[in-house]
């Protein structure tokens, strides 16, 4: 099986062609089956994609890596001849630079997304599995969103990806392209880029540093580890229907603040250190995903509990100081 990876440089595609290419233990019931014969990542590498995201597996031959774009037709095209499998990872992602400028995310997320899928079809592609995220649905006050919960995004980001998410199902009811969905809750662990709400206090705490708490703390958010949400997309990849959508969770919910205390404690840091700022824009208020259709259709569930995963992602930041201090450093040029 042949399995291009797009966005395969960044944080959550990074891992699953890790996972792909050298899955071993408990992971290896979900990946074992896909057996690749070759992993191709596409990826623009911006800002946030890292080839050192791939330097486990880098001498692997089965891996081949390609630096590009996805809204450049004409390489996508070349690119994507020959796969059996499209993982659809690559987006602009960050809700925060979405709403200081909205056109990258518009471009990648939907005219990239198209782009592919238009490749897609016309080399036949047997799957094509999109990536999307919880934060299509807005915002949930109580309960959780279903499978077929209305679409009511507040950021642009989140705009974007609901667009891409109609665009990839379209294709399926309209030209029969094999597409599942899958949308995921907040994701965290190793090689996570440092703006992200883990990572960046996770850093900022280890340096010495204050963190940033927005608004009152309150905002809830469920918490999924990277390696759990891959073997759910894997699990998607190999037995998910055609034309459905799947809800990855992690099945631990958090207010921000609740959160800010597990990592001050994870940290050996206090409560000094945490400076209040003014909320988002837009900010939803809960997100909470129903996980009941990939546990009963696919046999899923989360096998990292949220304490053992924050613990884990703190000794990998406090190891691994050379692969974020340089990026932290361009980051502040």
């Amino acid at each position: 099986m042949r399995i291009l990876v797009t966005g395969g440089a960044g944080f959550i595609g990074s891992a699953y062609v890790r996972l792909l290419l050298s899955a071993s233990g408990r992971d290896a019931k979900e990946f074992a089956p896909l057996a690749p014969t070759q992993v191709t990542v596409l990826d623009a590498v911006t800002y946030s994609g890292n080839l050192a995201n791939l330097d486990p597996v880098r001498d692997d031959p089965r891996l081949r890596v390609v630096p590009g774009d996805i809204r450049h037709a004409e390489l996508v095209d070349d690119v994507v001849a020959g796969h059996d499998v499209i993982v659809h990872f690559a987006a602009e992602s960050h809700v925060d630079r979405s709403i200081a400028g909205a056109m990258p995310f518009v471009t990648t997320n939907v005219l990239g997304t198209q782009t592919l899928l238009d490749a897609a079809l016309r080399h036949d592609v047997g799957r094509f599995v999109h990536i999307s995220t919880d934060e299509v649905y807005g915002s949930i006050a109580e309960g959780s969103w279903t499978e077929q919960w209305p679409l009511a995004p507040n950021s642009p980001y989140s705009a974007s990806k609901a667009g891409s998410d109609l665009l990839a199902l379209a294709y399926h009811r309209t030209h029969g392209l094999d597409v599942v969905v899958t949308r995921c809750s907040n994701n965290y662990g190793p090689y996570q880029y440092p703006e992200k709400v883990i990572p960046l206090f996770v850093t900022n705490l280890l340096d010495g540093r204050t963190v940033p708490l927005y608004g009152d703390g309150g905002n809830v958010r469920d918490w999924l580890h990277v390696h759990d949400h891959c073997r759910g997309i894997a699990l998607v990849q190999q037995r998910g229907r055609a034309g459905e959508i799947y809800h990855i969770g992690g099945g631990t919910e958090l207010t921000n603040k609740e959160l800010t205390a597990r990592l001050l404690d994870a940290c050996g840091a206090s409560w000094d250190r945490v400076v209040a700022v003014p909320d988002r824009k837009g900010h939803d208020r809960r997100y909470s995903l129903d996980i009941t259709k990939i546990e009963t259709e696919l046999g899923y569930a989360p096998h990292i509990p949220l304490d053992t995963g924050l613990a884990d992602t703190v000794r990998w930041y406090r190891d691994n100081r050379s692969w974020w201090e340089p990026l932290r450093t361009a980051a502040a040029r």
